[in-house]
């Protein structure tokens, strides 16, 4: 289970440069359509095709996630792919995954956005979310999952997540590398039930 996922299938990006209007316009005319992803900030508009492999990881981790905090009582509102923006900051995106923890209120910005880097993106995804005033990133890079914390100086490393403090989050990646989304759950659920 701890092989390294395949990455012969790469996503696909195409940056445009915009102003704020034309984005508006733009997301105006493509709708309520999940695809292509959107990342904007700062007049630069990056569409993302994901790849079947960045889809199959973005999968594992949402239902590893929200199967583990079924079995500790814990709400988990899921925004999904959702378009957040913010005209003052100028930023626009849909992260792969996000949620509001222990709170039913869907319209906020949501509490953790989690995002799979698969491919390189041309944006920093941290400024992206800080901008957003999304608390909490998890990026799952290099076959690692890594948390950030926003800080008044910045977003800090975390080892926890502030929303979800009993979960190891290290201790999911060997499950989100598991090729086989059956199988990764089947697992997971055998080593819950064992602790």
């Amino acid at each position: 289970m701890d092989a390294p996922l395949r990455t012969d299938t790469p996503d696909q990006r195409v940056t445009l440069h915009m102003d704020w209007a034309d984005f508006e316009q733009f997301l105006r005319l493509r709708g309520e359509s999940v695809s292509p992803r959107i990342a904007y900030i700062d007049g630069v508009l990056e569409l993302m095709s994901p790849s079947k492999s960045h889809e199959g990881i973005k999968k594992r981790i949402a239902r590893l996630l929200e199967y583990w905090a079924i079995t500790e009582g814990i709400t988990l509102g899921a925004f999904g792919s959702t378009t957040l923006k913010r005209k003052r900051g100028k930023v626009g995106a849909e992260p792969d995954e996000c949620y509001v923890v222990n709170r039913s209120d869907m319209g906020a910005v949501p509490d953790i956005a989690i995002e799979v880097n698969w491919s390189a993106s041309g944006l920093d995804k941290l400024e992206l979310y800080h901008r957003l005033g999304v608390p909490e990133v998890w990026l799952w890079e290099n076959d690692r999952l890594q948390l950030y914390r926003w800080r008044t100086s910045g977003y800090a490393k975390r080892t926890r997540s502030h929303f979800l403090p009993t979960l190891d989050v290290k201790w999911l990646e060997p499950f989100i590398r598991e090729p086989d989304q059956g199988r990764a759950i089947e697992t997971f659920v055998e080593a819950l039930r064992r602790n």
